[in-house]
């Protein structure tokens, strides 16, 4: 079976901010402007962050464009989308996030088989101490590969 899937757009900040503990699969419940702007690639996933309310999981923050064609039946474009999960999966998360500093964070939205899902992690806050400590790491392997293609060179 082929499961195609394009994605559309992807929260590069959040593996940069947070430590990824976990990753889930979700659907999102859409209006049909929604669904055809995040088709065009017209989403925006940086400050969204996901939040648990009555055994239900929201997506806050994530900015879609209205649709060009879309008149009087286009959609906010902040508005709050319920996500959809299996109930298990919902009291696994609901156990993880009331633990401290665990937050729930969409990593890429992409499209599978014609339906919108979101990638959900589990994820911890960095410190800007973390941070840095990533940076250093990433420009010394970098400054390591520089040299070795320096050498292959000769």
């Amino acid at each position: 079976m082929d499961d195609e899937i394009k994605v559309v757009a992807q929260n590069k900040k959040a593996r940069h901010d947070y430590y990824i503990e976990d990753t889930y699969e979700a659907g999102i419940v859409l209006t049909g402007t929604e669904i055809k702007s995040i088709r065009a690639g017209k989403v925006n996933l940086k400050d969204s962050f996901a939040r648990i309310k009555n055994g239900e999981v929201f997506l806050m923050n994530m900015h879609v464009s209205p649709y060009e064609q879309g008149n009087r039946f286009n959609h906010d474009p902040l508005r709050t989308r319920k996500l959809l999960l299996h109930k298990r999966e919902i009291n696994k998360l609901i156990g993880l996030t009331k633990e401290k500093g665990y937050a729930l964070i969409p990593l890429k939205i992409y499209l599978k088989r014609g339906l919108a899902k979101i990638d959900l992690a589990v994820a911890k806050g960095k410190k800007l101490y973390d941070k840095r400590e990533a940076m250093k790491k990433r420009d010394a392997q970098r400054e390591i590969e520089r040299a070795f293609r320096e050498r292959q060179k000769l």
